[in-house]
């Protein structure tokens, strides 16, 4: 696998915020919103299809951004239920047109990535140069970081 850069994570957030409009907030009223997945779920096997290939799509980005298990898991549970929900005619359909799943999966792992202090390093070279310190002491400085990732691990 080639080494991520921090391009490549903007890259990711960017995608992710793409899916999370155009799956959930093409329409916005107010807090809520209607997207592809809102008119699609009324379609069957489009619907559903759709919605699986985005789930996935979701879950390879937060691979590639290195997400915690924790979020993983919450993304999976989200889009298991807007998938799950889209399945059952009618009543099912309903409650994934107004279920953003798409959109609150995307926020969760958008989340994770701004609250990481990315390095373009594996951590072996940086703890034998010493620059692992300096970056332990970005995470301290900055209260909004929670996570240290080194890319070319």
């Amino acid at each position: 696998m080639a080494r991520r850069t921090i391009g490549d994570i903007e890259r990711i957030w960017s995608g992710v915020e793409g899916i999370r409009k155009l799956s959930d907030r093409i329409i916005g009223i107010g807090p809520f919103g209607f997207g592809l997945d809102a008119v699609l779920t009324w379609i069957p096997v489009v619907g559903t299809t759709y919605n699986l290939g985005i789930s996935g799509w979701l879950i390879y980005q937060a691979h590639l951004a290195k997400a915690t298990p924790g979020t993983m898991a919450k993304m999976v549970a989200y889009l298991a239920f807007d998938t799950a929900t889209g399945v059952v005619p009618l009543i099912g359909d309903a409650v994934d047109t107004f279920f953003p799943g798409h959109l609150m999966a995307a926020r969760a792992l958008q989340k994770e990535i701004e609250s990481t202090h990315w390095v373009e390093a594996d951590e072996a070279s940086s703890r034998a140069s010493g620059e692992h310190d300096r970056h332990l002491e970005t995470l301290r400085s900055r209260p909004h970081l929670r996570r240290l990732v080194y890319l070319h691990d």
